[in-house]
């Protein structure tokens, strides 16, 4: 007989870090927009594999990166949900590009 169990799934978010001579910038994106581009009244959202994906880490390591970094550009639902509910992102600092919320830190 098949049992019925229901793993909790902790939702994952890509994070990279680009590191220059006085600076960390990192980038943060829901995993299911990575690849995307969203166009919209003449503003481009374009999150790139290659500014973008860098790791997989759960909401506790995303947020612990976030804290200590010198910029931010982070995108989605759930990035941006981290963000404004850790008081890192004010709700007024966001824009949405085609419902695609999106904010940069500095």
């Amino acid at each position: 007989m098949a049992q019925n169990i229901q793993l909790e799934v902790k939702y994952k978010m890509y994070v990279k870090i680009h590191e220059t001579e006085n600076k960390d910038i990192v980038a943060v994106c829901d995993e299911d927009l990575i690849g995307k581009k969203f166009e919209e009244k003449g503003l481009v959202l374009d999150v790139s594999e290659e500014f973008y994906k860098g790791e997989k880490m759960d909401e506790k390591r995303t947020l612990e990166i976030m804290k200590k970094a010198d910029i931010l550009n982070i995108v989605g639902e759930k990035s941006i949900d981290l963000a404004s509910k850790n008081d890192i992102v004010s709700k007024m600092n966001i824009i949405k590009i085609k419902g695609i919320p999106h904010a940069q830190v500095f």
